[in-house]
């Protein structure tokens, strides 16, 4: 550890929760909005962001009609902060449902009036995965809600395609997610899409999949990169995308 590392860590702990929360509230709506995947769900600290715009709005509820200027300045502030909060996490679940969904003619208005599904049974395996791992079981990929969420709105899918036309295939061809052949029917986003990243830890040389490129890796430094090649260390924290 350097001296760095050192100054880092005083910092952090010098710096109160609220402003870290909102400090990892935007690196992770940043990192959503950019990443091809969706990435996990940070559990803790929406929770910990949720509770706190809970009783921010019941604060300014209280106290609203008090005829203090002194007070009423400071619900002002308040409110200035929990919309700040509430932006960010709006923000946040709008880029993570749209890599489960997306709408037709995008650009067009339209035509944004279709929905149709992007990536769903492969965001389901990877849920899956994540809950069945041991080292991951405490970071699930997607919330509670947005499993709920994904799961009833595919079953309701499923059902309408089998009723419109799956039905009239012979029951080896009515999967959605057959393998058969070495052919994978379930879609997956690009894996190999370039993204910014920035080290925050060194990790030395990071190997490029398909290529004979070695990229060492060290904190400070801003790459332009596939992300299969930095996935694993975005999601250890060695990385952040930006």
């Amino acid at each position: 550890m350097d001296i760095d590392d050192l100054l880092a860590e005083v910092a952090v702990d010098t710096t109160p929760l609220e402003t870290r929360d909102l400090q990892e509230l935007t690196r992770a709506w940043v990192a959503e909005r950019v990443a091809p995947e969706i990435l996990a769900w940070p559990a803790e600290l929406m929770e910990r962001v949720l509770e706190r715009v809970r009783r921010q709005i019941e604060l300014v509820e209280d106290q609203t009609g008090n005829l203090d200027p002194k007070t009423n300045f400071r619900l002002i502030v308040v409110q200035t902060e929990v919309e700040r909060f509430k932006f960010l996490v709006r923000s946040f679940l709008r880029a993570r449902l749209r890599k489960v969904w997306r709408w037709m003619g995008e650009g067009k208005r339209e035509a944004n009036v279709l929905q149709v599904d992007t990536h769903p049974l492969h965001i389901l395996a990877q849920h899956t995965a994540s809950a069945d791992d041991d080292a991951n079981a405490s970071h699930p990929l997607l919330s509670p809600a947005e499993y709920q969420y994904l799961t009833s709105h595919q079953a309701l899918l499923a059902a309408h395609y089998g009723a419109s036309f799956l039905s009239q295939f012979p029951n080896s061809l009515q999967r959605m997610d057959d393998t058969t052949g070495g052919i994978s029917m379930v879609d997956k986003p690009d894996e190999d899409a370039a993204v910014f990243v920035r080290v925050l830890r060194d990790v030395g040389e990071v190997a490029v999949e398909g290529t004979d490129k070695r990229l060492e890796m060290k904190r400070g430094d801003v790459w332009v990169v596939r992300w299969s090649a930095v996935r694993g260390w975005v999601g250890s924290g060695d990385l952040e995308v930006i």
